[in-house]
């Protein structure tokens, strides 16, 4: 079977992006696995850390053990996202034993997010996982930069966050990141922010980020590896779709899917209607705001 860490190479190679959503309620698996495949769409499903402590997916083991009953190889793999070093409630984690269980239920790729640590720490912190990782040809995403949103209590407003570049990823630092750890693909900050999950404000709508193109043509050529939004849910379509064409490969997609699904079953109570406004929303979401329907077969073979 094909790495994702190539099917990521060919993504960027083609100009394509490669959604990937987060499921922070097991029957969420279902849904979006059945619009990825309808739309003939190549995606990964993915799991944080948080969304364990704070939603309702409970864990690694469980997650992979739904994906199992619904997975797709040609169009769909399984990520473990943002297991963080120091977490967003300022703990710190013992990250390693998450990434050698990932490795051994067979998660196809993982992500260490040391990006509240000090440069070097955060290079010493990646390179453990990537070596941990990549003897089991798994591929490796971490993060550079301050992706705002995750943490308790309310960011700063966003206008002075982006006028400011609070959190930017620099691109020399970046460079140096890449070469020092191997790391397989990067997680930017360029104005892009996480959906909040703390409680009182997991159910806000999002400000409509917008993005550093010119920072991200930096990055880009500096690091020469597939880039990554975190916080895909409201950025501007019109910044999405040029951000595939300076160097994002991979766009991760939560509150777009998470808020409709909460919403429903909230107001009518019945888990298949919210279920079908996850499928109808993940459609939404390929089709209309990527508009990356039928691109499979530019990413293929699979096997």
């Amino acid at each position: 079977m094909v790495s994702s860490a190539e099917i990521m190479r060919r993504a960027l190679a083609c100009g394509i992006v490669v959604p990937a959503f987060n499921v922070p309620y097991l029957p969420m698996m279902a849904p979006v696995i059945t619009a990825v495949t309808d739309q003939d769409v190549f995606a990964l499903i993915e799991t944080a850390r948080l969304e364990w402590i704070k939603f309702e997916s409970r864990g690694p083991v469980e997650v992979a053990a739904e994906f199992n009953r619904w997975k797709n190889p040609a169009h769909v793999r399984l990520h473990l996202d943002h297991v963080p070093v120091i977490d967003e409630d300022g703990n710190r984690i013992d990250y390693l034993p998450l990434f050698r269980q990932a490795v051994d239920l067979g998660y196809d790729s993982v992500m260490i997010d040391g990006s509240r640590l000090p440069l070097e720490e955060n290079i010493r912190a990646t390179t453990e996982v990537v070596e941990v990782a990549h003897r089991a040809n798994v591929a490796v995403e971490a993060e550079l930069g301050a992706v705002w949103g995750h943490e308790s209590g309310p960011a700063p407003p966003y206008e002075e966050l982006f006028s400011s570049g609070l959190g930017f990823t620099d691109p020399d630092e970046a460079k140096q990141f890449v070469s020092a750890t191997g790391c397989d693909w990067l997680s930017v900050a360029i104005g892009n922010i996480h959906g909040a999950i703390a409680e009182g404000l997991k159910d806000q709508r999002k400000p409509e980020a917008r993005l550093s193109l010119e920072r991200l043509d930096r990055i880009a050529e500096a690091t020469g590896i597939p880039l990554v939004l975190h916080g895909g849910s409201g950025i501007q379509q019109s910044y999405v779709l040029e951000a595939i064409k300076h160097g994002v490969a991979k766009i991760n997609i939560a509150t777009e899917i998470r808020q409709p699904y909460e919403k429903t079953l909230r107001e009518t109570g019945s888990l298949e209607k919210a279920q079908q406004t996850v499928y109808e929303r993940t459609v939404w979401v390929l089709r209309d705001h990527l508009r990356i329907t039928g691109t499979t077969r530019k990413l293929g073979p699979f096997a």
